[in-house]
C-alpha cells in the first residue's frame, strides 16, 4: 500500500468518526430535549389533575358535612322545642307530658344519629381542603422545576445549534412556568 493512499484511507477515516460522533452527539441532545419536555409535558398533567381533584371532591365534601349539620340542626330543633315544653308546664301532667317529649326526642335523635358529629365533620373538611391545597402546590412547583430544567438545557449556545440541526420541525422553544392567576391572590369562600 502507497504511502499517499494510507494518508487518505486515516484522513476518511477521522471524517468518517466525526461526522459519526457530530451525529451521536446531536442524537444524543435531540433525545435529551425530546426527554426533557415529556417531562415538562407529564407534570403539567399533574398540575391538572390537582385541579381535578378538587373541583370533584371540594363539592362533594361540602354537600356532605352541609347535610350532616342540617341533619343535626333539625334534632337538636327537637329537642329543643321539646325542653320549651318543660319551661312553658302550667301543670304537674303539663311538666309530665313535657318530660316524655323531651326523653322520646332525645331517644329518636341518638337513635337516627347516634353521635354528634358536625365539629368533627368541618374539621376533616379542613383537613381536606388543607391536604388538596397542597397537593395543588407541589404539584405546580414540580412543574416549574421541570421547566427550568428544560429551559437551562435547551438554551445552551450549541445544545441550540444542535436542535435546529436535528430538530425537524420539533419546536423546542422555551416555556413559562406556572403564573398564578390575578383572580388567585384573592382566597376561595367556602360557603355553607
Amino acid at each position: 500500500m502507497s504511502k499517499g493512499l494510507l494518508i487518505t484511507l486515516i484522513v476518511v477515516g477521522v471524517v468518517v468518526v466525526s461526522v459519526l460522533g457530530f451525529i451521536s452527539w446531536g442524537s444524543g441532545v435531540y433525545d435529551s430535549a425530546v426527554k426533557l419536555q415529556e417531562s415538562v409535558n407529564a407534570e403539567w398533567g399533574d398540575v391538572q389533575a390537582a385541579y381535578q381533584r378538587r373541583a370533584d371532591l371540594v363539592p362533594n365534601l361540602v354537600a356532605t358535612v352541609k347535610g350532616a349539620a342540617e341533619n343535626e340542626k333539625s334534632i337538636l330543633v327537637q329537642v329543643t322545642q321539646a325542653r320549651a315544653g318543660i319551661v312553658n308546664a302550667k301543670t304537674p301532667e303539663d311538666l309530665e307530658i313535657a318530660g316524655r317529649k323531651i326523653n322520646t326526642a332525645i331517644n329518636l335523635a341518638f337513635e337516627a344519629y347516634p353521635q354528634i358529629r358536625s365539629t368533627e365533620n368541618f374539621q376533616d373538611l379542613q383537613s381536606q381542603l388543607e391536604g388538596t391545597e397542597n397537593r395543588i402546590n407541589v404539584a405546580r412547583q414540580r412543574y416549574n422545576e421541570s421547566i427550568k430544567g428544560y429551559n437551562s438545557f435547551i438554551r445552551g449556545f450549541w445544545k441550540r445549534k444542535a436542535l435546529s440541526w436535528f430538530g425537524g420541525e420539533e419546536d423546542f422553544s422555551t416555556r413559562k412556568g406556572f403564573e398564578a392567576s390575578q383572580s388567585a391572590q384573592d382566597a376561595p369562600q367556602v360557603k355553607f
